[in-house]
């Protein structure tokens, strides 16, 4: 049997494997459940867990795995397979490699280990209201485009509801882009607001980043200052300021 433990938006899965799984289990839930993930345009990162009272795949399943695999193949971006059957683990091991994306095995005690693994290169944005105008955007990981597509109408609404507004821009966790698609986002987000932001904080970790403090200026009707990581109380106060 196959149970969908969680799924969100950001196209993380996560499944437990219990009992015989069967064909049926593939076609009725795994299968509709990873087209979801899939539609929202980001690689799946799938978390498979496989309990202690798992007793095999039937005959039908391990074919419909083997059309699974096929037919997504590109469609993953991590998988973390969480057991404690040495079988298992040495297949991963084995066959692992031959994947087109990462995959580690973790013992069920590190089922946190596991998704922390999943996520920590995930790239998300988070939004906070840090004021009565300000807002604070913090990038965090490796954006795709599907992390703009996800965000962006958040922004929309605090833009739609604030004519001008000062930002502050976290990048003290931020890794970059995940290709030209997700960075075409990111200048099309700045463009369609540019004439909102009046004051501009950058906290950042990396030289390249002060370069937000000359550049920003010139792509919006703001002003921008640049503060190294461990000077972040010190841009949070100059914005509010």
């Amino acid at each position: 049997m196959i149970d969908i433990t969680e799924e969100t938006a950001e196209g993380l899965l996560e499944i437990r494997a219990t009992g015989r799984v069967t064909e049926q289990d593939y076609e009725t839930i795994l299968i509709p459940a990873l087209t979801r993930a899939l539609d929202w345009g980001a690689p799946v990162r799938l978390l498979y867990q496989v309990g202690p009272d798992f007793e095999g795949y039937s005959a039908g399943a391990l074919w419909a795995d083997a059309r699974l695999g096929l037919k997504h193949w590109r469609g993953f971006g991590k998988i973390a397979v969480v057991t404690d059957s040495d079988k298992i683990e040495a297949g991963v091991r084995m066959f692992g490699f031959t994947l087109p994306c990462p995959v580690r095995t973790f013992d069920l005690d590190e089922i946190d280990a596991a998704r922390l693994w999943l996520r920590e290169s995930l790239g998300t944005i988070h939004f906070e209201e840090i004021g009565a105008d300000a807002l604070q955007v913090q990038l965090i990981g490796r954006l795709d485009s599907a992390s703009y597509k996800t965000r962006s109408p958040d922004l929309d609404a605090y833009a739609a509801a604030h004519d001008r507004f000062r930002l502050m821009v976290d990048l003290r966790r931020f890794e970059g882009w995940q290709g030209p698609s997700a960075l075409g986002e990111h200048v099309n987000l700045v463009r369609h607001h540019r004439h909102q932001p009046y004051r501009i904080a950058v906290v950042g970790d990396k030289s390249w980043m002060k370069l937000a403090e000359t550049l920003l200026p010139l792509m919006l009707d703001a002003k921008a200052k640049y503060f190294d990581e461990d000077d972040y109380a010190a841009g949070r106060a100059w914005l509010l300021t």
